[in-house]
């Protein structure tokens, strides 16, 4: 098991609002079945990291790539193993 930092850089910030909540309601069922690390908001508005725990990269990117932020282009994915 691993943990992967999504870098979700933001693209669209007014779209971003409205796709909010499916993306809250995303994290929170992986969360749920303890495939999330930590999550959350930068402070300067510029996107979120949400670290996921998966057994391999590819595992990892699906679980990034379905999350709504990344599938209604709001925010701009970018997905790197992370070594605690």
């Amino acid at each position: 098991m691993a943990y992967y930092a999504a870098i979700l850089h933001m693209i669209d910030a007014e779209k971003n609002i409205e796709v909010r909540p499916h993306h809250i309601e995303y994290l929170n069922e992986l969360d749920r079945k303890g495939k999330i690390f930590a999550r959350g908001p930068f402070a300067d508005g510029s996107g979120g990291l949400v670290v996921y725990i998966a057994d391999t990269f590819e595992e990892a990117l699906s679980l990034a790539e379905n999350d709504p932020h990344v599938v209604h282009k709001v925010r701009r994915l970018e997905l790197k193993e992370w070594n605690i």
